[in-house]
């Protein structure tokens, strides 16, 4: 059974190797456009549902956009990696022979070699950060504990401090009720669900995701990314000088 940690590992390992760092958005070729008196247009009536959204800054739509970029990358990973658990743990199951198991693994350790590795070495360390956090969403396990417990403490020690010399960490938890970039996720998450951009999976972490995104009243916080972004740009104008 300890070989059902391959997909953990091999999510982990690609996400954590992958040095792709953000870069600065050219938001005029890949954000919605907005002009002096415009307002942001909803394609369906989701007021029924979840609170209009609520900008400090019309620039800041902007940035909720590029996150949502973000979240439509890595999400579909997420729910690969919950859908693949499921299935090899039901598989396996019902297999008897050791044999047979072992080819089953072989066949799927394959897979994922061939269909997953590329991709994700191609994730940035913010879609990389969030991948993490959305499979604890899906899987109700952070992938330190997922390893801790289908392998060993001391290879979860190695591959979490492995992934915070990228300034990411094994042991991200989702908390959208009380963290700012989860919350954005969350409610990143639930709007697509209404507009059917994504597909729906059941989350394996309880909790009223519904009620989590309602209760913010549709008032979006983007300054930590405006904050990093800003010292991206005065960092550039430094290599030029």
């Amino acid at each position: 059974m300890k070989k059902l940690l391959y997909l953990y590992l091999l999510l982990f390992a690609t996400v954590v190797n992958a040095q792709i760092k953000d870069t600065l958005p050219n938001f005029n070729d890949e954000y919605i456009l907005i002009r002096e008196g415009d307002s942001l247009m909803i394609k369906l009536n989701e007021v029924t549902v979840l609170p209009r959204h609520k900008f400090k800054d019309k620039k800041d739509i902007l940035y909720y956009y590029w996150l949502r970029k973000k979240v439509f990358k890595a999400y579909p990973y997420a729910i690969l990696a919950a859908k693949r658990v499921d299935s090899v743990n039901s598989r396996l199951a019902r297999v008897k022979s050791k044999s047979k198991k072992r080819k089953y693994i072989k066949r799927i350790q394959k897979y994922l070699e061939e269909e997953l590795t590329a991709p994700l070495k191609k994730l940035t360390r913010t879609e990389g950060r969030i991948l993490l956090k959305l499979i604890h969403r899906q899987t109700g396990k952070t992938a330190f504990d997922n390893v801790r417990e289908l392998r060993s403490g001391w290879k979860a020690f190695w591959y979490n401090t492995t992934a915070n010399l990228f300034k990411l960490s094994l042991k991200s938890e989702y908390k959208p009720e009380i963290e700012n970039e989860d919350y954005l996720v969350e409610d990143i998450l639930q709007r697509a669900y209404i507009e059917e951009k994504l597909e729906y999976q059941e989350p394996k972490l309880v909790k009223n995701y519904l009620v989590i995104v309602s209760k913010s009243r549709g008032y979006v916080d983007v300054s930590e990314y405006k904050e990093m972004f800003s010292k991206m740009r005065k960092k550039r104008k430094g290599k030029k000088k």
